[in-house]
C-alpha cells in the first residue's frame, strides 16, 4: 500500500515495475500458504495387514496371501547415459523386495532398443537365483547389493544364523564376478559382432568367387555387408545395432519381448538351487517375473517419449501379468526398504482405498555433497509441501517412487463419484450436477465413468475406439478393477471383493499371450484411441507426471503421501550444476507448458476439493521464475 501511495513520477515505469513484482510475490506467497492449512502424517500397521490377508481365515483356511498383484515399470533408454550396472542393481532390489513372490511382476522397458541393456538384464537374471534367497535368509537391508556391499555400518550386527559371515563372503564374491560380467559385456558385444562379421565378409566373397569361376566373369567387386550386432545366440539383435541400419536405429527397430523369468509357482519352493554353494534349504528360492521389454518404433510416428514408453508397459503388462497395481521406477532408483510395497499396499486396501488412485513416496538421493549445494534433497517440497498437499486431496505425482491403482491410469471415475463434496469454489458458485459435467470438464478431461457399475458405466462394446482392438486388452480391464477391490469384511466397505478371492494361482504364460503382448507395443496400435488423451500416461508436456496426476484429481480420486520410517527408495541426483540447471529448466518449461494448457488448475472440474487447484496453479506459477536459478 505504501508503494501504491507514493507513486514515483520521475521513473513512472520503474514505479509500475515493482508493483507488478510485489503484487507477482504476493500472489505466490498466498498460493503457497493456502494449500499448507491442513498438513497429515501418516503412519502404516503392517502387522494388521498380515492378520488381514496372509492368516488362516474360513474363507482362506490354507492362509495364502489374499493381496492383489503388483507390476513394476523400471524405464531405461540409453545405456551409455543410464549405466545397466546401475540399473541391473535396481532390478535386484525389486526381485528381493518382501512381497508374495507369485504377485509381483517386474518390466524393464527399454526404450533405446540396446543389446546391452538385454544382456544386462539376463545377467542380473542369474545373479538373482543367489542374491534373492540370501536377502530372504538373512533378513538383508537393503536389497540392492551395491549399495548392501558398500555400507558404512557394520554389516554383521543383529545376525543371528552361524552360516551368515560364509555365505555373505561367498556372496560378495559371485556379486564382484558379476560386476566384471557387465562392465566387461561392450567389449564382449563388440568382438562377438566382429567376428560374426568377418564370417559373414568371408563367407560372402567365397560364394562370389564361385560364381566367377561358374560363370567366367573375372570382374571382382568388394563386397557389403551390413555391419550388425550379434546375439550370444548367433542371431541378429532386432533392436538397435551398435553401426545404425535400417530397421535397427534408436527410432527404427522391431518390438521386443523376452521374458527373463518365467512366473512363479503358487507354492513355496525350498531347496538349494543347482550347483550353488549356499544352504538355502529352508529358504523359498522363487524368483519374480521379469520381462525386457522394448516397443517398436518407426519413422513418421510419434512415439512421446517416457510416456509413449509407460503407456506400452501399461498394455503389455495386462496381457501378461494384468496387476491391480503398477509401480513405476526410474532405472537408478532402487527399493530401500523391501516392505514398501506393502505400506503402500495399507492405503489401497484400506476401507475407502478403493478411491485412491495412487500412493506417493518421497524421493530420497545419495551420494549428495554434505552442504547439499544444489539443493537436490527438495526438502522444503518432500517434507513440507507434499504433506500438507496430504490433507487435501493429495500430493503431486512427481514420476517415480509411486504406486497407481491401474484401473485409474485407464481413465475411470472412482467409485461413488456421484457422491463427492463440492468443488472448488463450490461453497461460493453452486453448480448444477450436469451444468459442471458438461462446462467444468472438457472432451481431455472426461472420465469413462467406473462408478458403481451402474448402466452403461462398464460397457465393453465402447472399449475398442478407447483402448485399441486387443481382445486380451479389452477383457483384462474388468478383472483388474475386481482384484484391486478392498476386502468387504464390513458393513463399512463399499465395492469390495470377497475374502479369499485372490489365492487362486495365476495363468499360464504361453507363446499366444506374448505374441500379443507384442502387438499392443507396436507403433500404430494407439492411432485412433485415446491412449495419451484420456488414458494412461498423458502427452504433450514435458512433465508428464504432473499431468497425469492432475487428470486424475480433476475426476475425483484422490491420493496419498506414504512417509516410511526408512526410506522406500533411494536414487541419485545431479551431481553438477550443469545437469541441476538443465533438470530445473525442464521442471519450469513444463510447468508454464500446463499454465498456458486445459490442464491448468484455473479449469479444474467440481470433483477437485477446495484448495485443491490452488496447488497446482502454486506449481505452474512459482516455476515459470525457475530459470533464473
Amino acid at each position: 500500500m505504501w508503494r501504491i501511495k507514493h507513486q514515483n513520477d520521475d521513473a513512472i515505469w520503474l514505479w509500475g515495475m515493482s508493483i507488478v513484482c510485489e503484487l507477482w510475490f504476493a500472489l505466490s506467497w498466498v498460493l503457497d500458504q493456502l494449500p499448507k492449512l491442513c498438513p497429515i502424517n501418516r503412519a502404516t500397521d503392517l502387522s494388521v495387514l498380515k492378520e488381514k490377508f496372509e492368516t488362516p481365515t474360513p474363507s482362506n483356511p490354507t492362509g495364502k496371501s489374499d493381496l492383489p498383484g503388483i507390476d513394476i515399470f523400471v524405464s531405461t533408454a540409453d545405456p551409455e547415459k543410464e549405466p545397466v550396472l546401475v540399473t541391473a542393481n535396481t532390478i535386484l532390489s525389486i526381485l528381493a523386495v518382501d512381497y508374495p513372490v507369485d504377485k509381483l511382476a517386474c518390466y524393464v522397458s527399454d526404450d533405446g532398443g540396446a543389446l546391452l541393456t538385454f544382456e544386462a538384464m539376463a545377467e542380473a537374471a542369474s545373479f538373482a537365483n543367489f542374491w534373492v534367497p540370501f536377502c530372504r535368509k538373512h533378513d538383508i537391508e537393503p536389497r540392492n547389493p551395491d549399495s548392501y556391499f558398500n555400507l558404512k555400518r557394520d554389516p554383521f550386527k543383529n545376525k543371528v544364523k552361524a552360516d551368515f559371515v560364509k555365505d555373505r563372503r561367498r556372496i560378495k564374491r559371485e556379486y564382484d564376478e558379476f560386476k566384471v560380467r557387465v562392465n566387461g559385456l561392450p567389449d564382449s558385444i563388440r568382438r562377438r559382432s566382429d567376428a560374426y562379421h568377418a564370417r559373414e565378409e568371408i563367407q560372402a566373397m567365397n560364394l562370389q568367387r564361385e560364381k566367377i569361376k561358374a560363370g567366367g566373369d573375372e570382374q571382382f567387386e568388394p563386397v557389403k555387408i551390413p555391419k550388425a550386432t550379434w546375439m550370444a545366440d548367433s542371431t541378429h539383435w532386432p533392436g538397435t545395432w551398435i553401426h545404425s541400419s535400417q530397421d535397427h536405429a534408436r527410432g527404427d527397430h522391431a518390438g521386443i519381448i523376452q521374458v527373463m523369468l518365467k512366473p512363479p509357482s503358487d507354492m513355496p519352493m525350498y531347496g538349494n538351487i543347482e550347483k550353488s554353494p549356499l544352504d538355502f534349504s529352508e529358504v523359498d528360492t522363487r524368483l519374480p517375473m521379469l520381462v525386457y521389454m522394448s516397443r517398436e518404433k518407426r519413422p513418421g510416428y510419434d512415439h512421446n517419449k517416457k510416456a509413449g514408453a509407460m503407456n506400452a508397459l501399461v498394455r503389455a503388462s495386462a496381457i501378461m501379468s494384468n496387476g491391480p497395481f503398477i509401480l513405476n521406477l526410474d532405472c537408478d532408483h532402487y527399493v530401500y526398504n523391501s516392505k514398501a510395497f506393502r505400506e503402500g499396499m495399507c492405503f489401497m486396501m484400506d476401507r475407502g482405498g478403493d478411491r485412491l488412485c495412487y500412493v506417493q513416496f518421497p524421493q530420497r538421493f545419495e551420494g549428495i555433497d554434505p552442504s547439499d549445494r544444489y539443493a537436490n534433497h527438495n526438502t522444503v517440497f518432500f517434507d513440507i509441501n507434499m504433506r500438507a498437499l496430504d490433507g487435501l486431496q493429495g500430493p503431486v505425482y512427481v514420476g517415480t517412487g509411486c504406486l497407481f491403482r491401474r484401473i485409474a491410469l485407464y481413465g475411470f471415475d472412482p467409485p461413488r463419484s456421484k457422491d463427492h463434496s463440492p468443488g472448488f469454489c463450490g461453497c461460493c458458485l453452486p453448480r448444477g450436477r450436469k451444468a459442471s459435467a458438461s462446462n467444468a470438464n472438457p472432451e481431455e478431461t472426461m472420465a469413462l465413468r467406473m462408478g458403481d457399475f451402474d448402466g452403461d458405466s462398464m460397457n465393453l462394446a465402447t472399449f475398442p475406439k478407447k483402448f485399441g482392438n486387443s481382445s486380451f486388452l479389452i477383457d483384462s480391464i474388468p478383472v483388474a478393477e475386481f482384484q484391486g477391490r478392498p476386502l468387504a469384511d464390513h458393513p463399512s466397505v463399499k465395492n469390495g471383493r470377497p475374502p479369499g478371492a485372490l489365492t487362486i494361482p495365476r495363468e499360464i504364460l504361453d507363446a499366444s499371450i506374448v505374441a500379443e503382448a507384442i502387438s499392443v507395443v507396436s507403433c500404430w496400435y494407439e492411432e485412433k484411441t485415446e491412449w495419451g488423451t484420456r488414458v494412461g500416461w498423458i502427452y504433450g508436456s514435458v512433465t508428464e507426471d504432473v499431468v497425469t496426476g492432475y487428470r486424475m484429481h480433476n475426476r475425483g480420486w484422490k491420493s496419498v503421501y506414504c512417509v516410511t520410517q526408512r526410506d522406500a527408495f533411494r536414487g541419485t541426483a545431479p551431481i553438477n550444476l550443469t545437469d541441476r540447471l538443465h533438470q530445473v529448466l525442464r521442471w519450469a518449461t513444463g510447468s508454464v507448458e500446463i499454465f498456458f494448457s486445459r490442464n491448468n488448475a484455473l479449469f479444474a472440474s467440481s470433483k477437485m476439493k477446495v484448495y485443491a487447484p490452488l496447488d497446482f496453479l502454486f506449481l505452474s506459477l512459482t516455476k515459470v521464475d525457475s530459470p533464473k536459478i
